[in-house]
């Protein structure tokens, strides 16, 4: 059989549940990959520069990295996290309508803060919520889940290919190479020149085509809240619904059965209560139950951290550019046909996702990631090298999304194996991992700006090697753990004597009563006799 008996019987279970927060990462996908396309029409919608709708980018990120490290406070019961989840994909929508409504850079940004937030949450609960419930078979859940992320992600550019205008393209000289940044090479030896003709482009008088991919992408996203809620009214935890007092006190008494304060709880119930450990990152670090832990502990949540901070800065910086990346020189890609390299790219991260999913039932997660970041790697590599050839820009497109799609969901598996669930090591990956993608964005957009396209590239492999070293960190700093707590173990197995025999003059109240018994029988029978 493909899939174990019992995984098909924990899934079954939890059906429901699953689905729900497979669906709500599918809102994730749609917010994160957006704006990697339409970035050009954003800045002529917004009469900004290049530099200044990268901050759109920051302000995201920002928020969601608020959201992920706040977004814990909502598991602590089943009714707080699916409404949670139902405000923040509806936010989503939201956000969507009123994109094409903002003509200033600032507006946008506020309303690109607002859909950050609300992703970080969604991040953080539907993470910690799948890991709660399936614990070490989580692996190949997890897998699924950010497949759901791959497939809003390359919805997401389809949508908006159609719509993207060709009216951006003047402003930005992408026509001309001579008003182009040059590339990483010859920017040592030359004077920078600027992408634009001016220090801004001049906002668009009529209304972009871009703005009906807009509202589309608010209407595909809508079924997601209605999911939501319709789950919410099945397990009657509506005030509203027929008997929904009798389920929220039983929610209730799940919060106040919960074991005290410093303990963890062993298993999530079936509605998927998390345990002890797993919440906001800063009750994670304030937890008393971390004291007398070794130091590799908190190594591998640090270099766990850093790993996921480096490979979903590639991540975010590479759907976020290819295409600024492609229309420009030496490149010099047409509009419609650079808006691919985002479908194509989340659309490999999307089949990426999906071929580990059976792969991660296969192989340990230390094995997938390590053949993940080394493709990584090789393929930014080739890309740097033939950087000239559009050919493999879309080959090595592909190859990177693929490469790179399970590298976050095999790290959370792998870490929370390593620490057996416990700590706080989901919600200190989704926390860090929102914090590549917001400072590494902005980071590698100004060096476009002041150094040339051709340094995204360089940035790529700078980081792709960064992360290499990190996984090796993790995998050394997991074998001294294992080392030191099987050594802990085995002490205090020895150090723990044996219960001492009581003495042969104590005896216990039931052996008194048994010998008080037959001395009353021996003395009568003597007095008979």
């Amino acid at each position: 059989m493909l899939i174990e008996e019992h995984i098909l019987t924990l899934f079954r279970r939890n059906c429901q549940y699953t689905l729900t927060y497979w669906s709500v990462f599918f809102s994730f996908g749609l917010s994160i990959a957006f704006l990697g396309p339409t970035i050009l029409d954003l800045k002529c919608q917004t009469g900004s520069t290049l530099q200044e709708i990268t901050w759109v980018f920051f302000s995201q990120q920002l928020c969601l990295l608020i959201g992920t490290s706040t977004g814990g406070v909502f598991t602590k019961t089943l009714f707080r996290a699916l409404i949670a989840l139902f405000f923040s994909s509806l936010i989503i929508s939201v956000v969507f309508a009123i994109i094409p409504l903002c003509y200033n850079v600032l507006l946008l940004a506020v309303a690109m803060a607002v859909s950050g937030l609300a992703m970080g949450i969604i991040d953080t609960i539907a993470n910690i919520q799948l890991v709660s419930i399936y614990k070490k078979d989580s692996a190949i859940f997890l897998q699924a889940l950010h497949f759901f992320i791959g497939l809003g992600a390359l919805v997401s550019p389809l949508i908006a290919d159609p719509f993207i205008s060709e009216h951006c393209l003047a402003s930005n000289s992408t026509e001309n190479a001579t008003e182009i940044i040059h590339h990483f090479r010859s920017s040592f030896r030359s004077p920078v020149i600027h992408t634009e003709n001016s220090p801004h482009s001049e906002p668009v008088e009529e209304k972009a085509n871009v703005a009906y991919a807009f509202w589309i992408m608010a209407l595909i996203n809508l079924p997601v809240p209605i999911a939501v809620f319709v789950l919410m009214y099945q397990e009657k935890l509506l005030p509203f619904c027929p008997n929904s007092t009798r389920l929220l006190d039983k929610d209730e008494l799940a919060m106040e059965t919960k074991a005290p304060e410093g303990t963890e709880m062993s298993e999530p119930d079936d509605t998927g209560f998390h345990h002890a450990g797993h919440g906001n990152i800063f009750s994670c670090c304030m937890n008393g139950s971390l004291s007398g832990l070794p130091v590799t502990f908190f190594g591998i949540h640090i270099l766990g951290s850093m790993l996921l901070f480096m490979t979903e800065g590639i991540m975010g910086v590479y759907a976020g550019f290819v295409y600024t990346y492609a229309v420009s020189a030496p490149m010099l890609l047409h509009s419609k046909m650079a808006a691919y390299l985002n479908c194509i790219f989340w659309a490999a991260v999307t089949a990426g996702r999906l071929v580990s999913i059976p792969l991660s039932y296969r192989f340990r997660p230390v094995h997938l990631l390590g053949v993940n970041l080394a493709g990584v790697i090789v393929t930014l590599l080739l890309l740097l090298i033939l950087y000239t050839n559009r050919v493999f820009l879309f080959v090595g497109t592909t190859l990177l999304g693929l490469f790179i799609s399970s590298v976050f969901p095999c790290l959370v598996a792998y870490t929370e194996d390593i620490l057996e669930y416990r700590g706080c090591a989901t919600t200190v990956l989704v926390t860090t991992a929102g914090m590549g993608e917001m400072t590494l964005q902005v980071l590698v957009g100004s060096l476009i700006q002041k150094k040339g396209t051709y340094s995204f590239l360089v940035c790529g492999l700078v980081i792709g090697c960064l992360s290499f070293v990190f996984f090796l960190s993790v995998v050394l700093c997991n074998r001294i753990h294992r080392n030191l707590t099987g050594a802990s173990k085995k002490a205090a197995m020895v150090e723990a004597p044996p219960a001492p025999a009581p003495p042969a003059s104590e005896k216990t109240e039931p052996e008194q009563k048994v010998a008080v018994i037959q001395t009353e029988s021996i003395k009568c029978d003597s007095g008979n006799t």
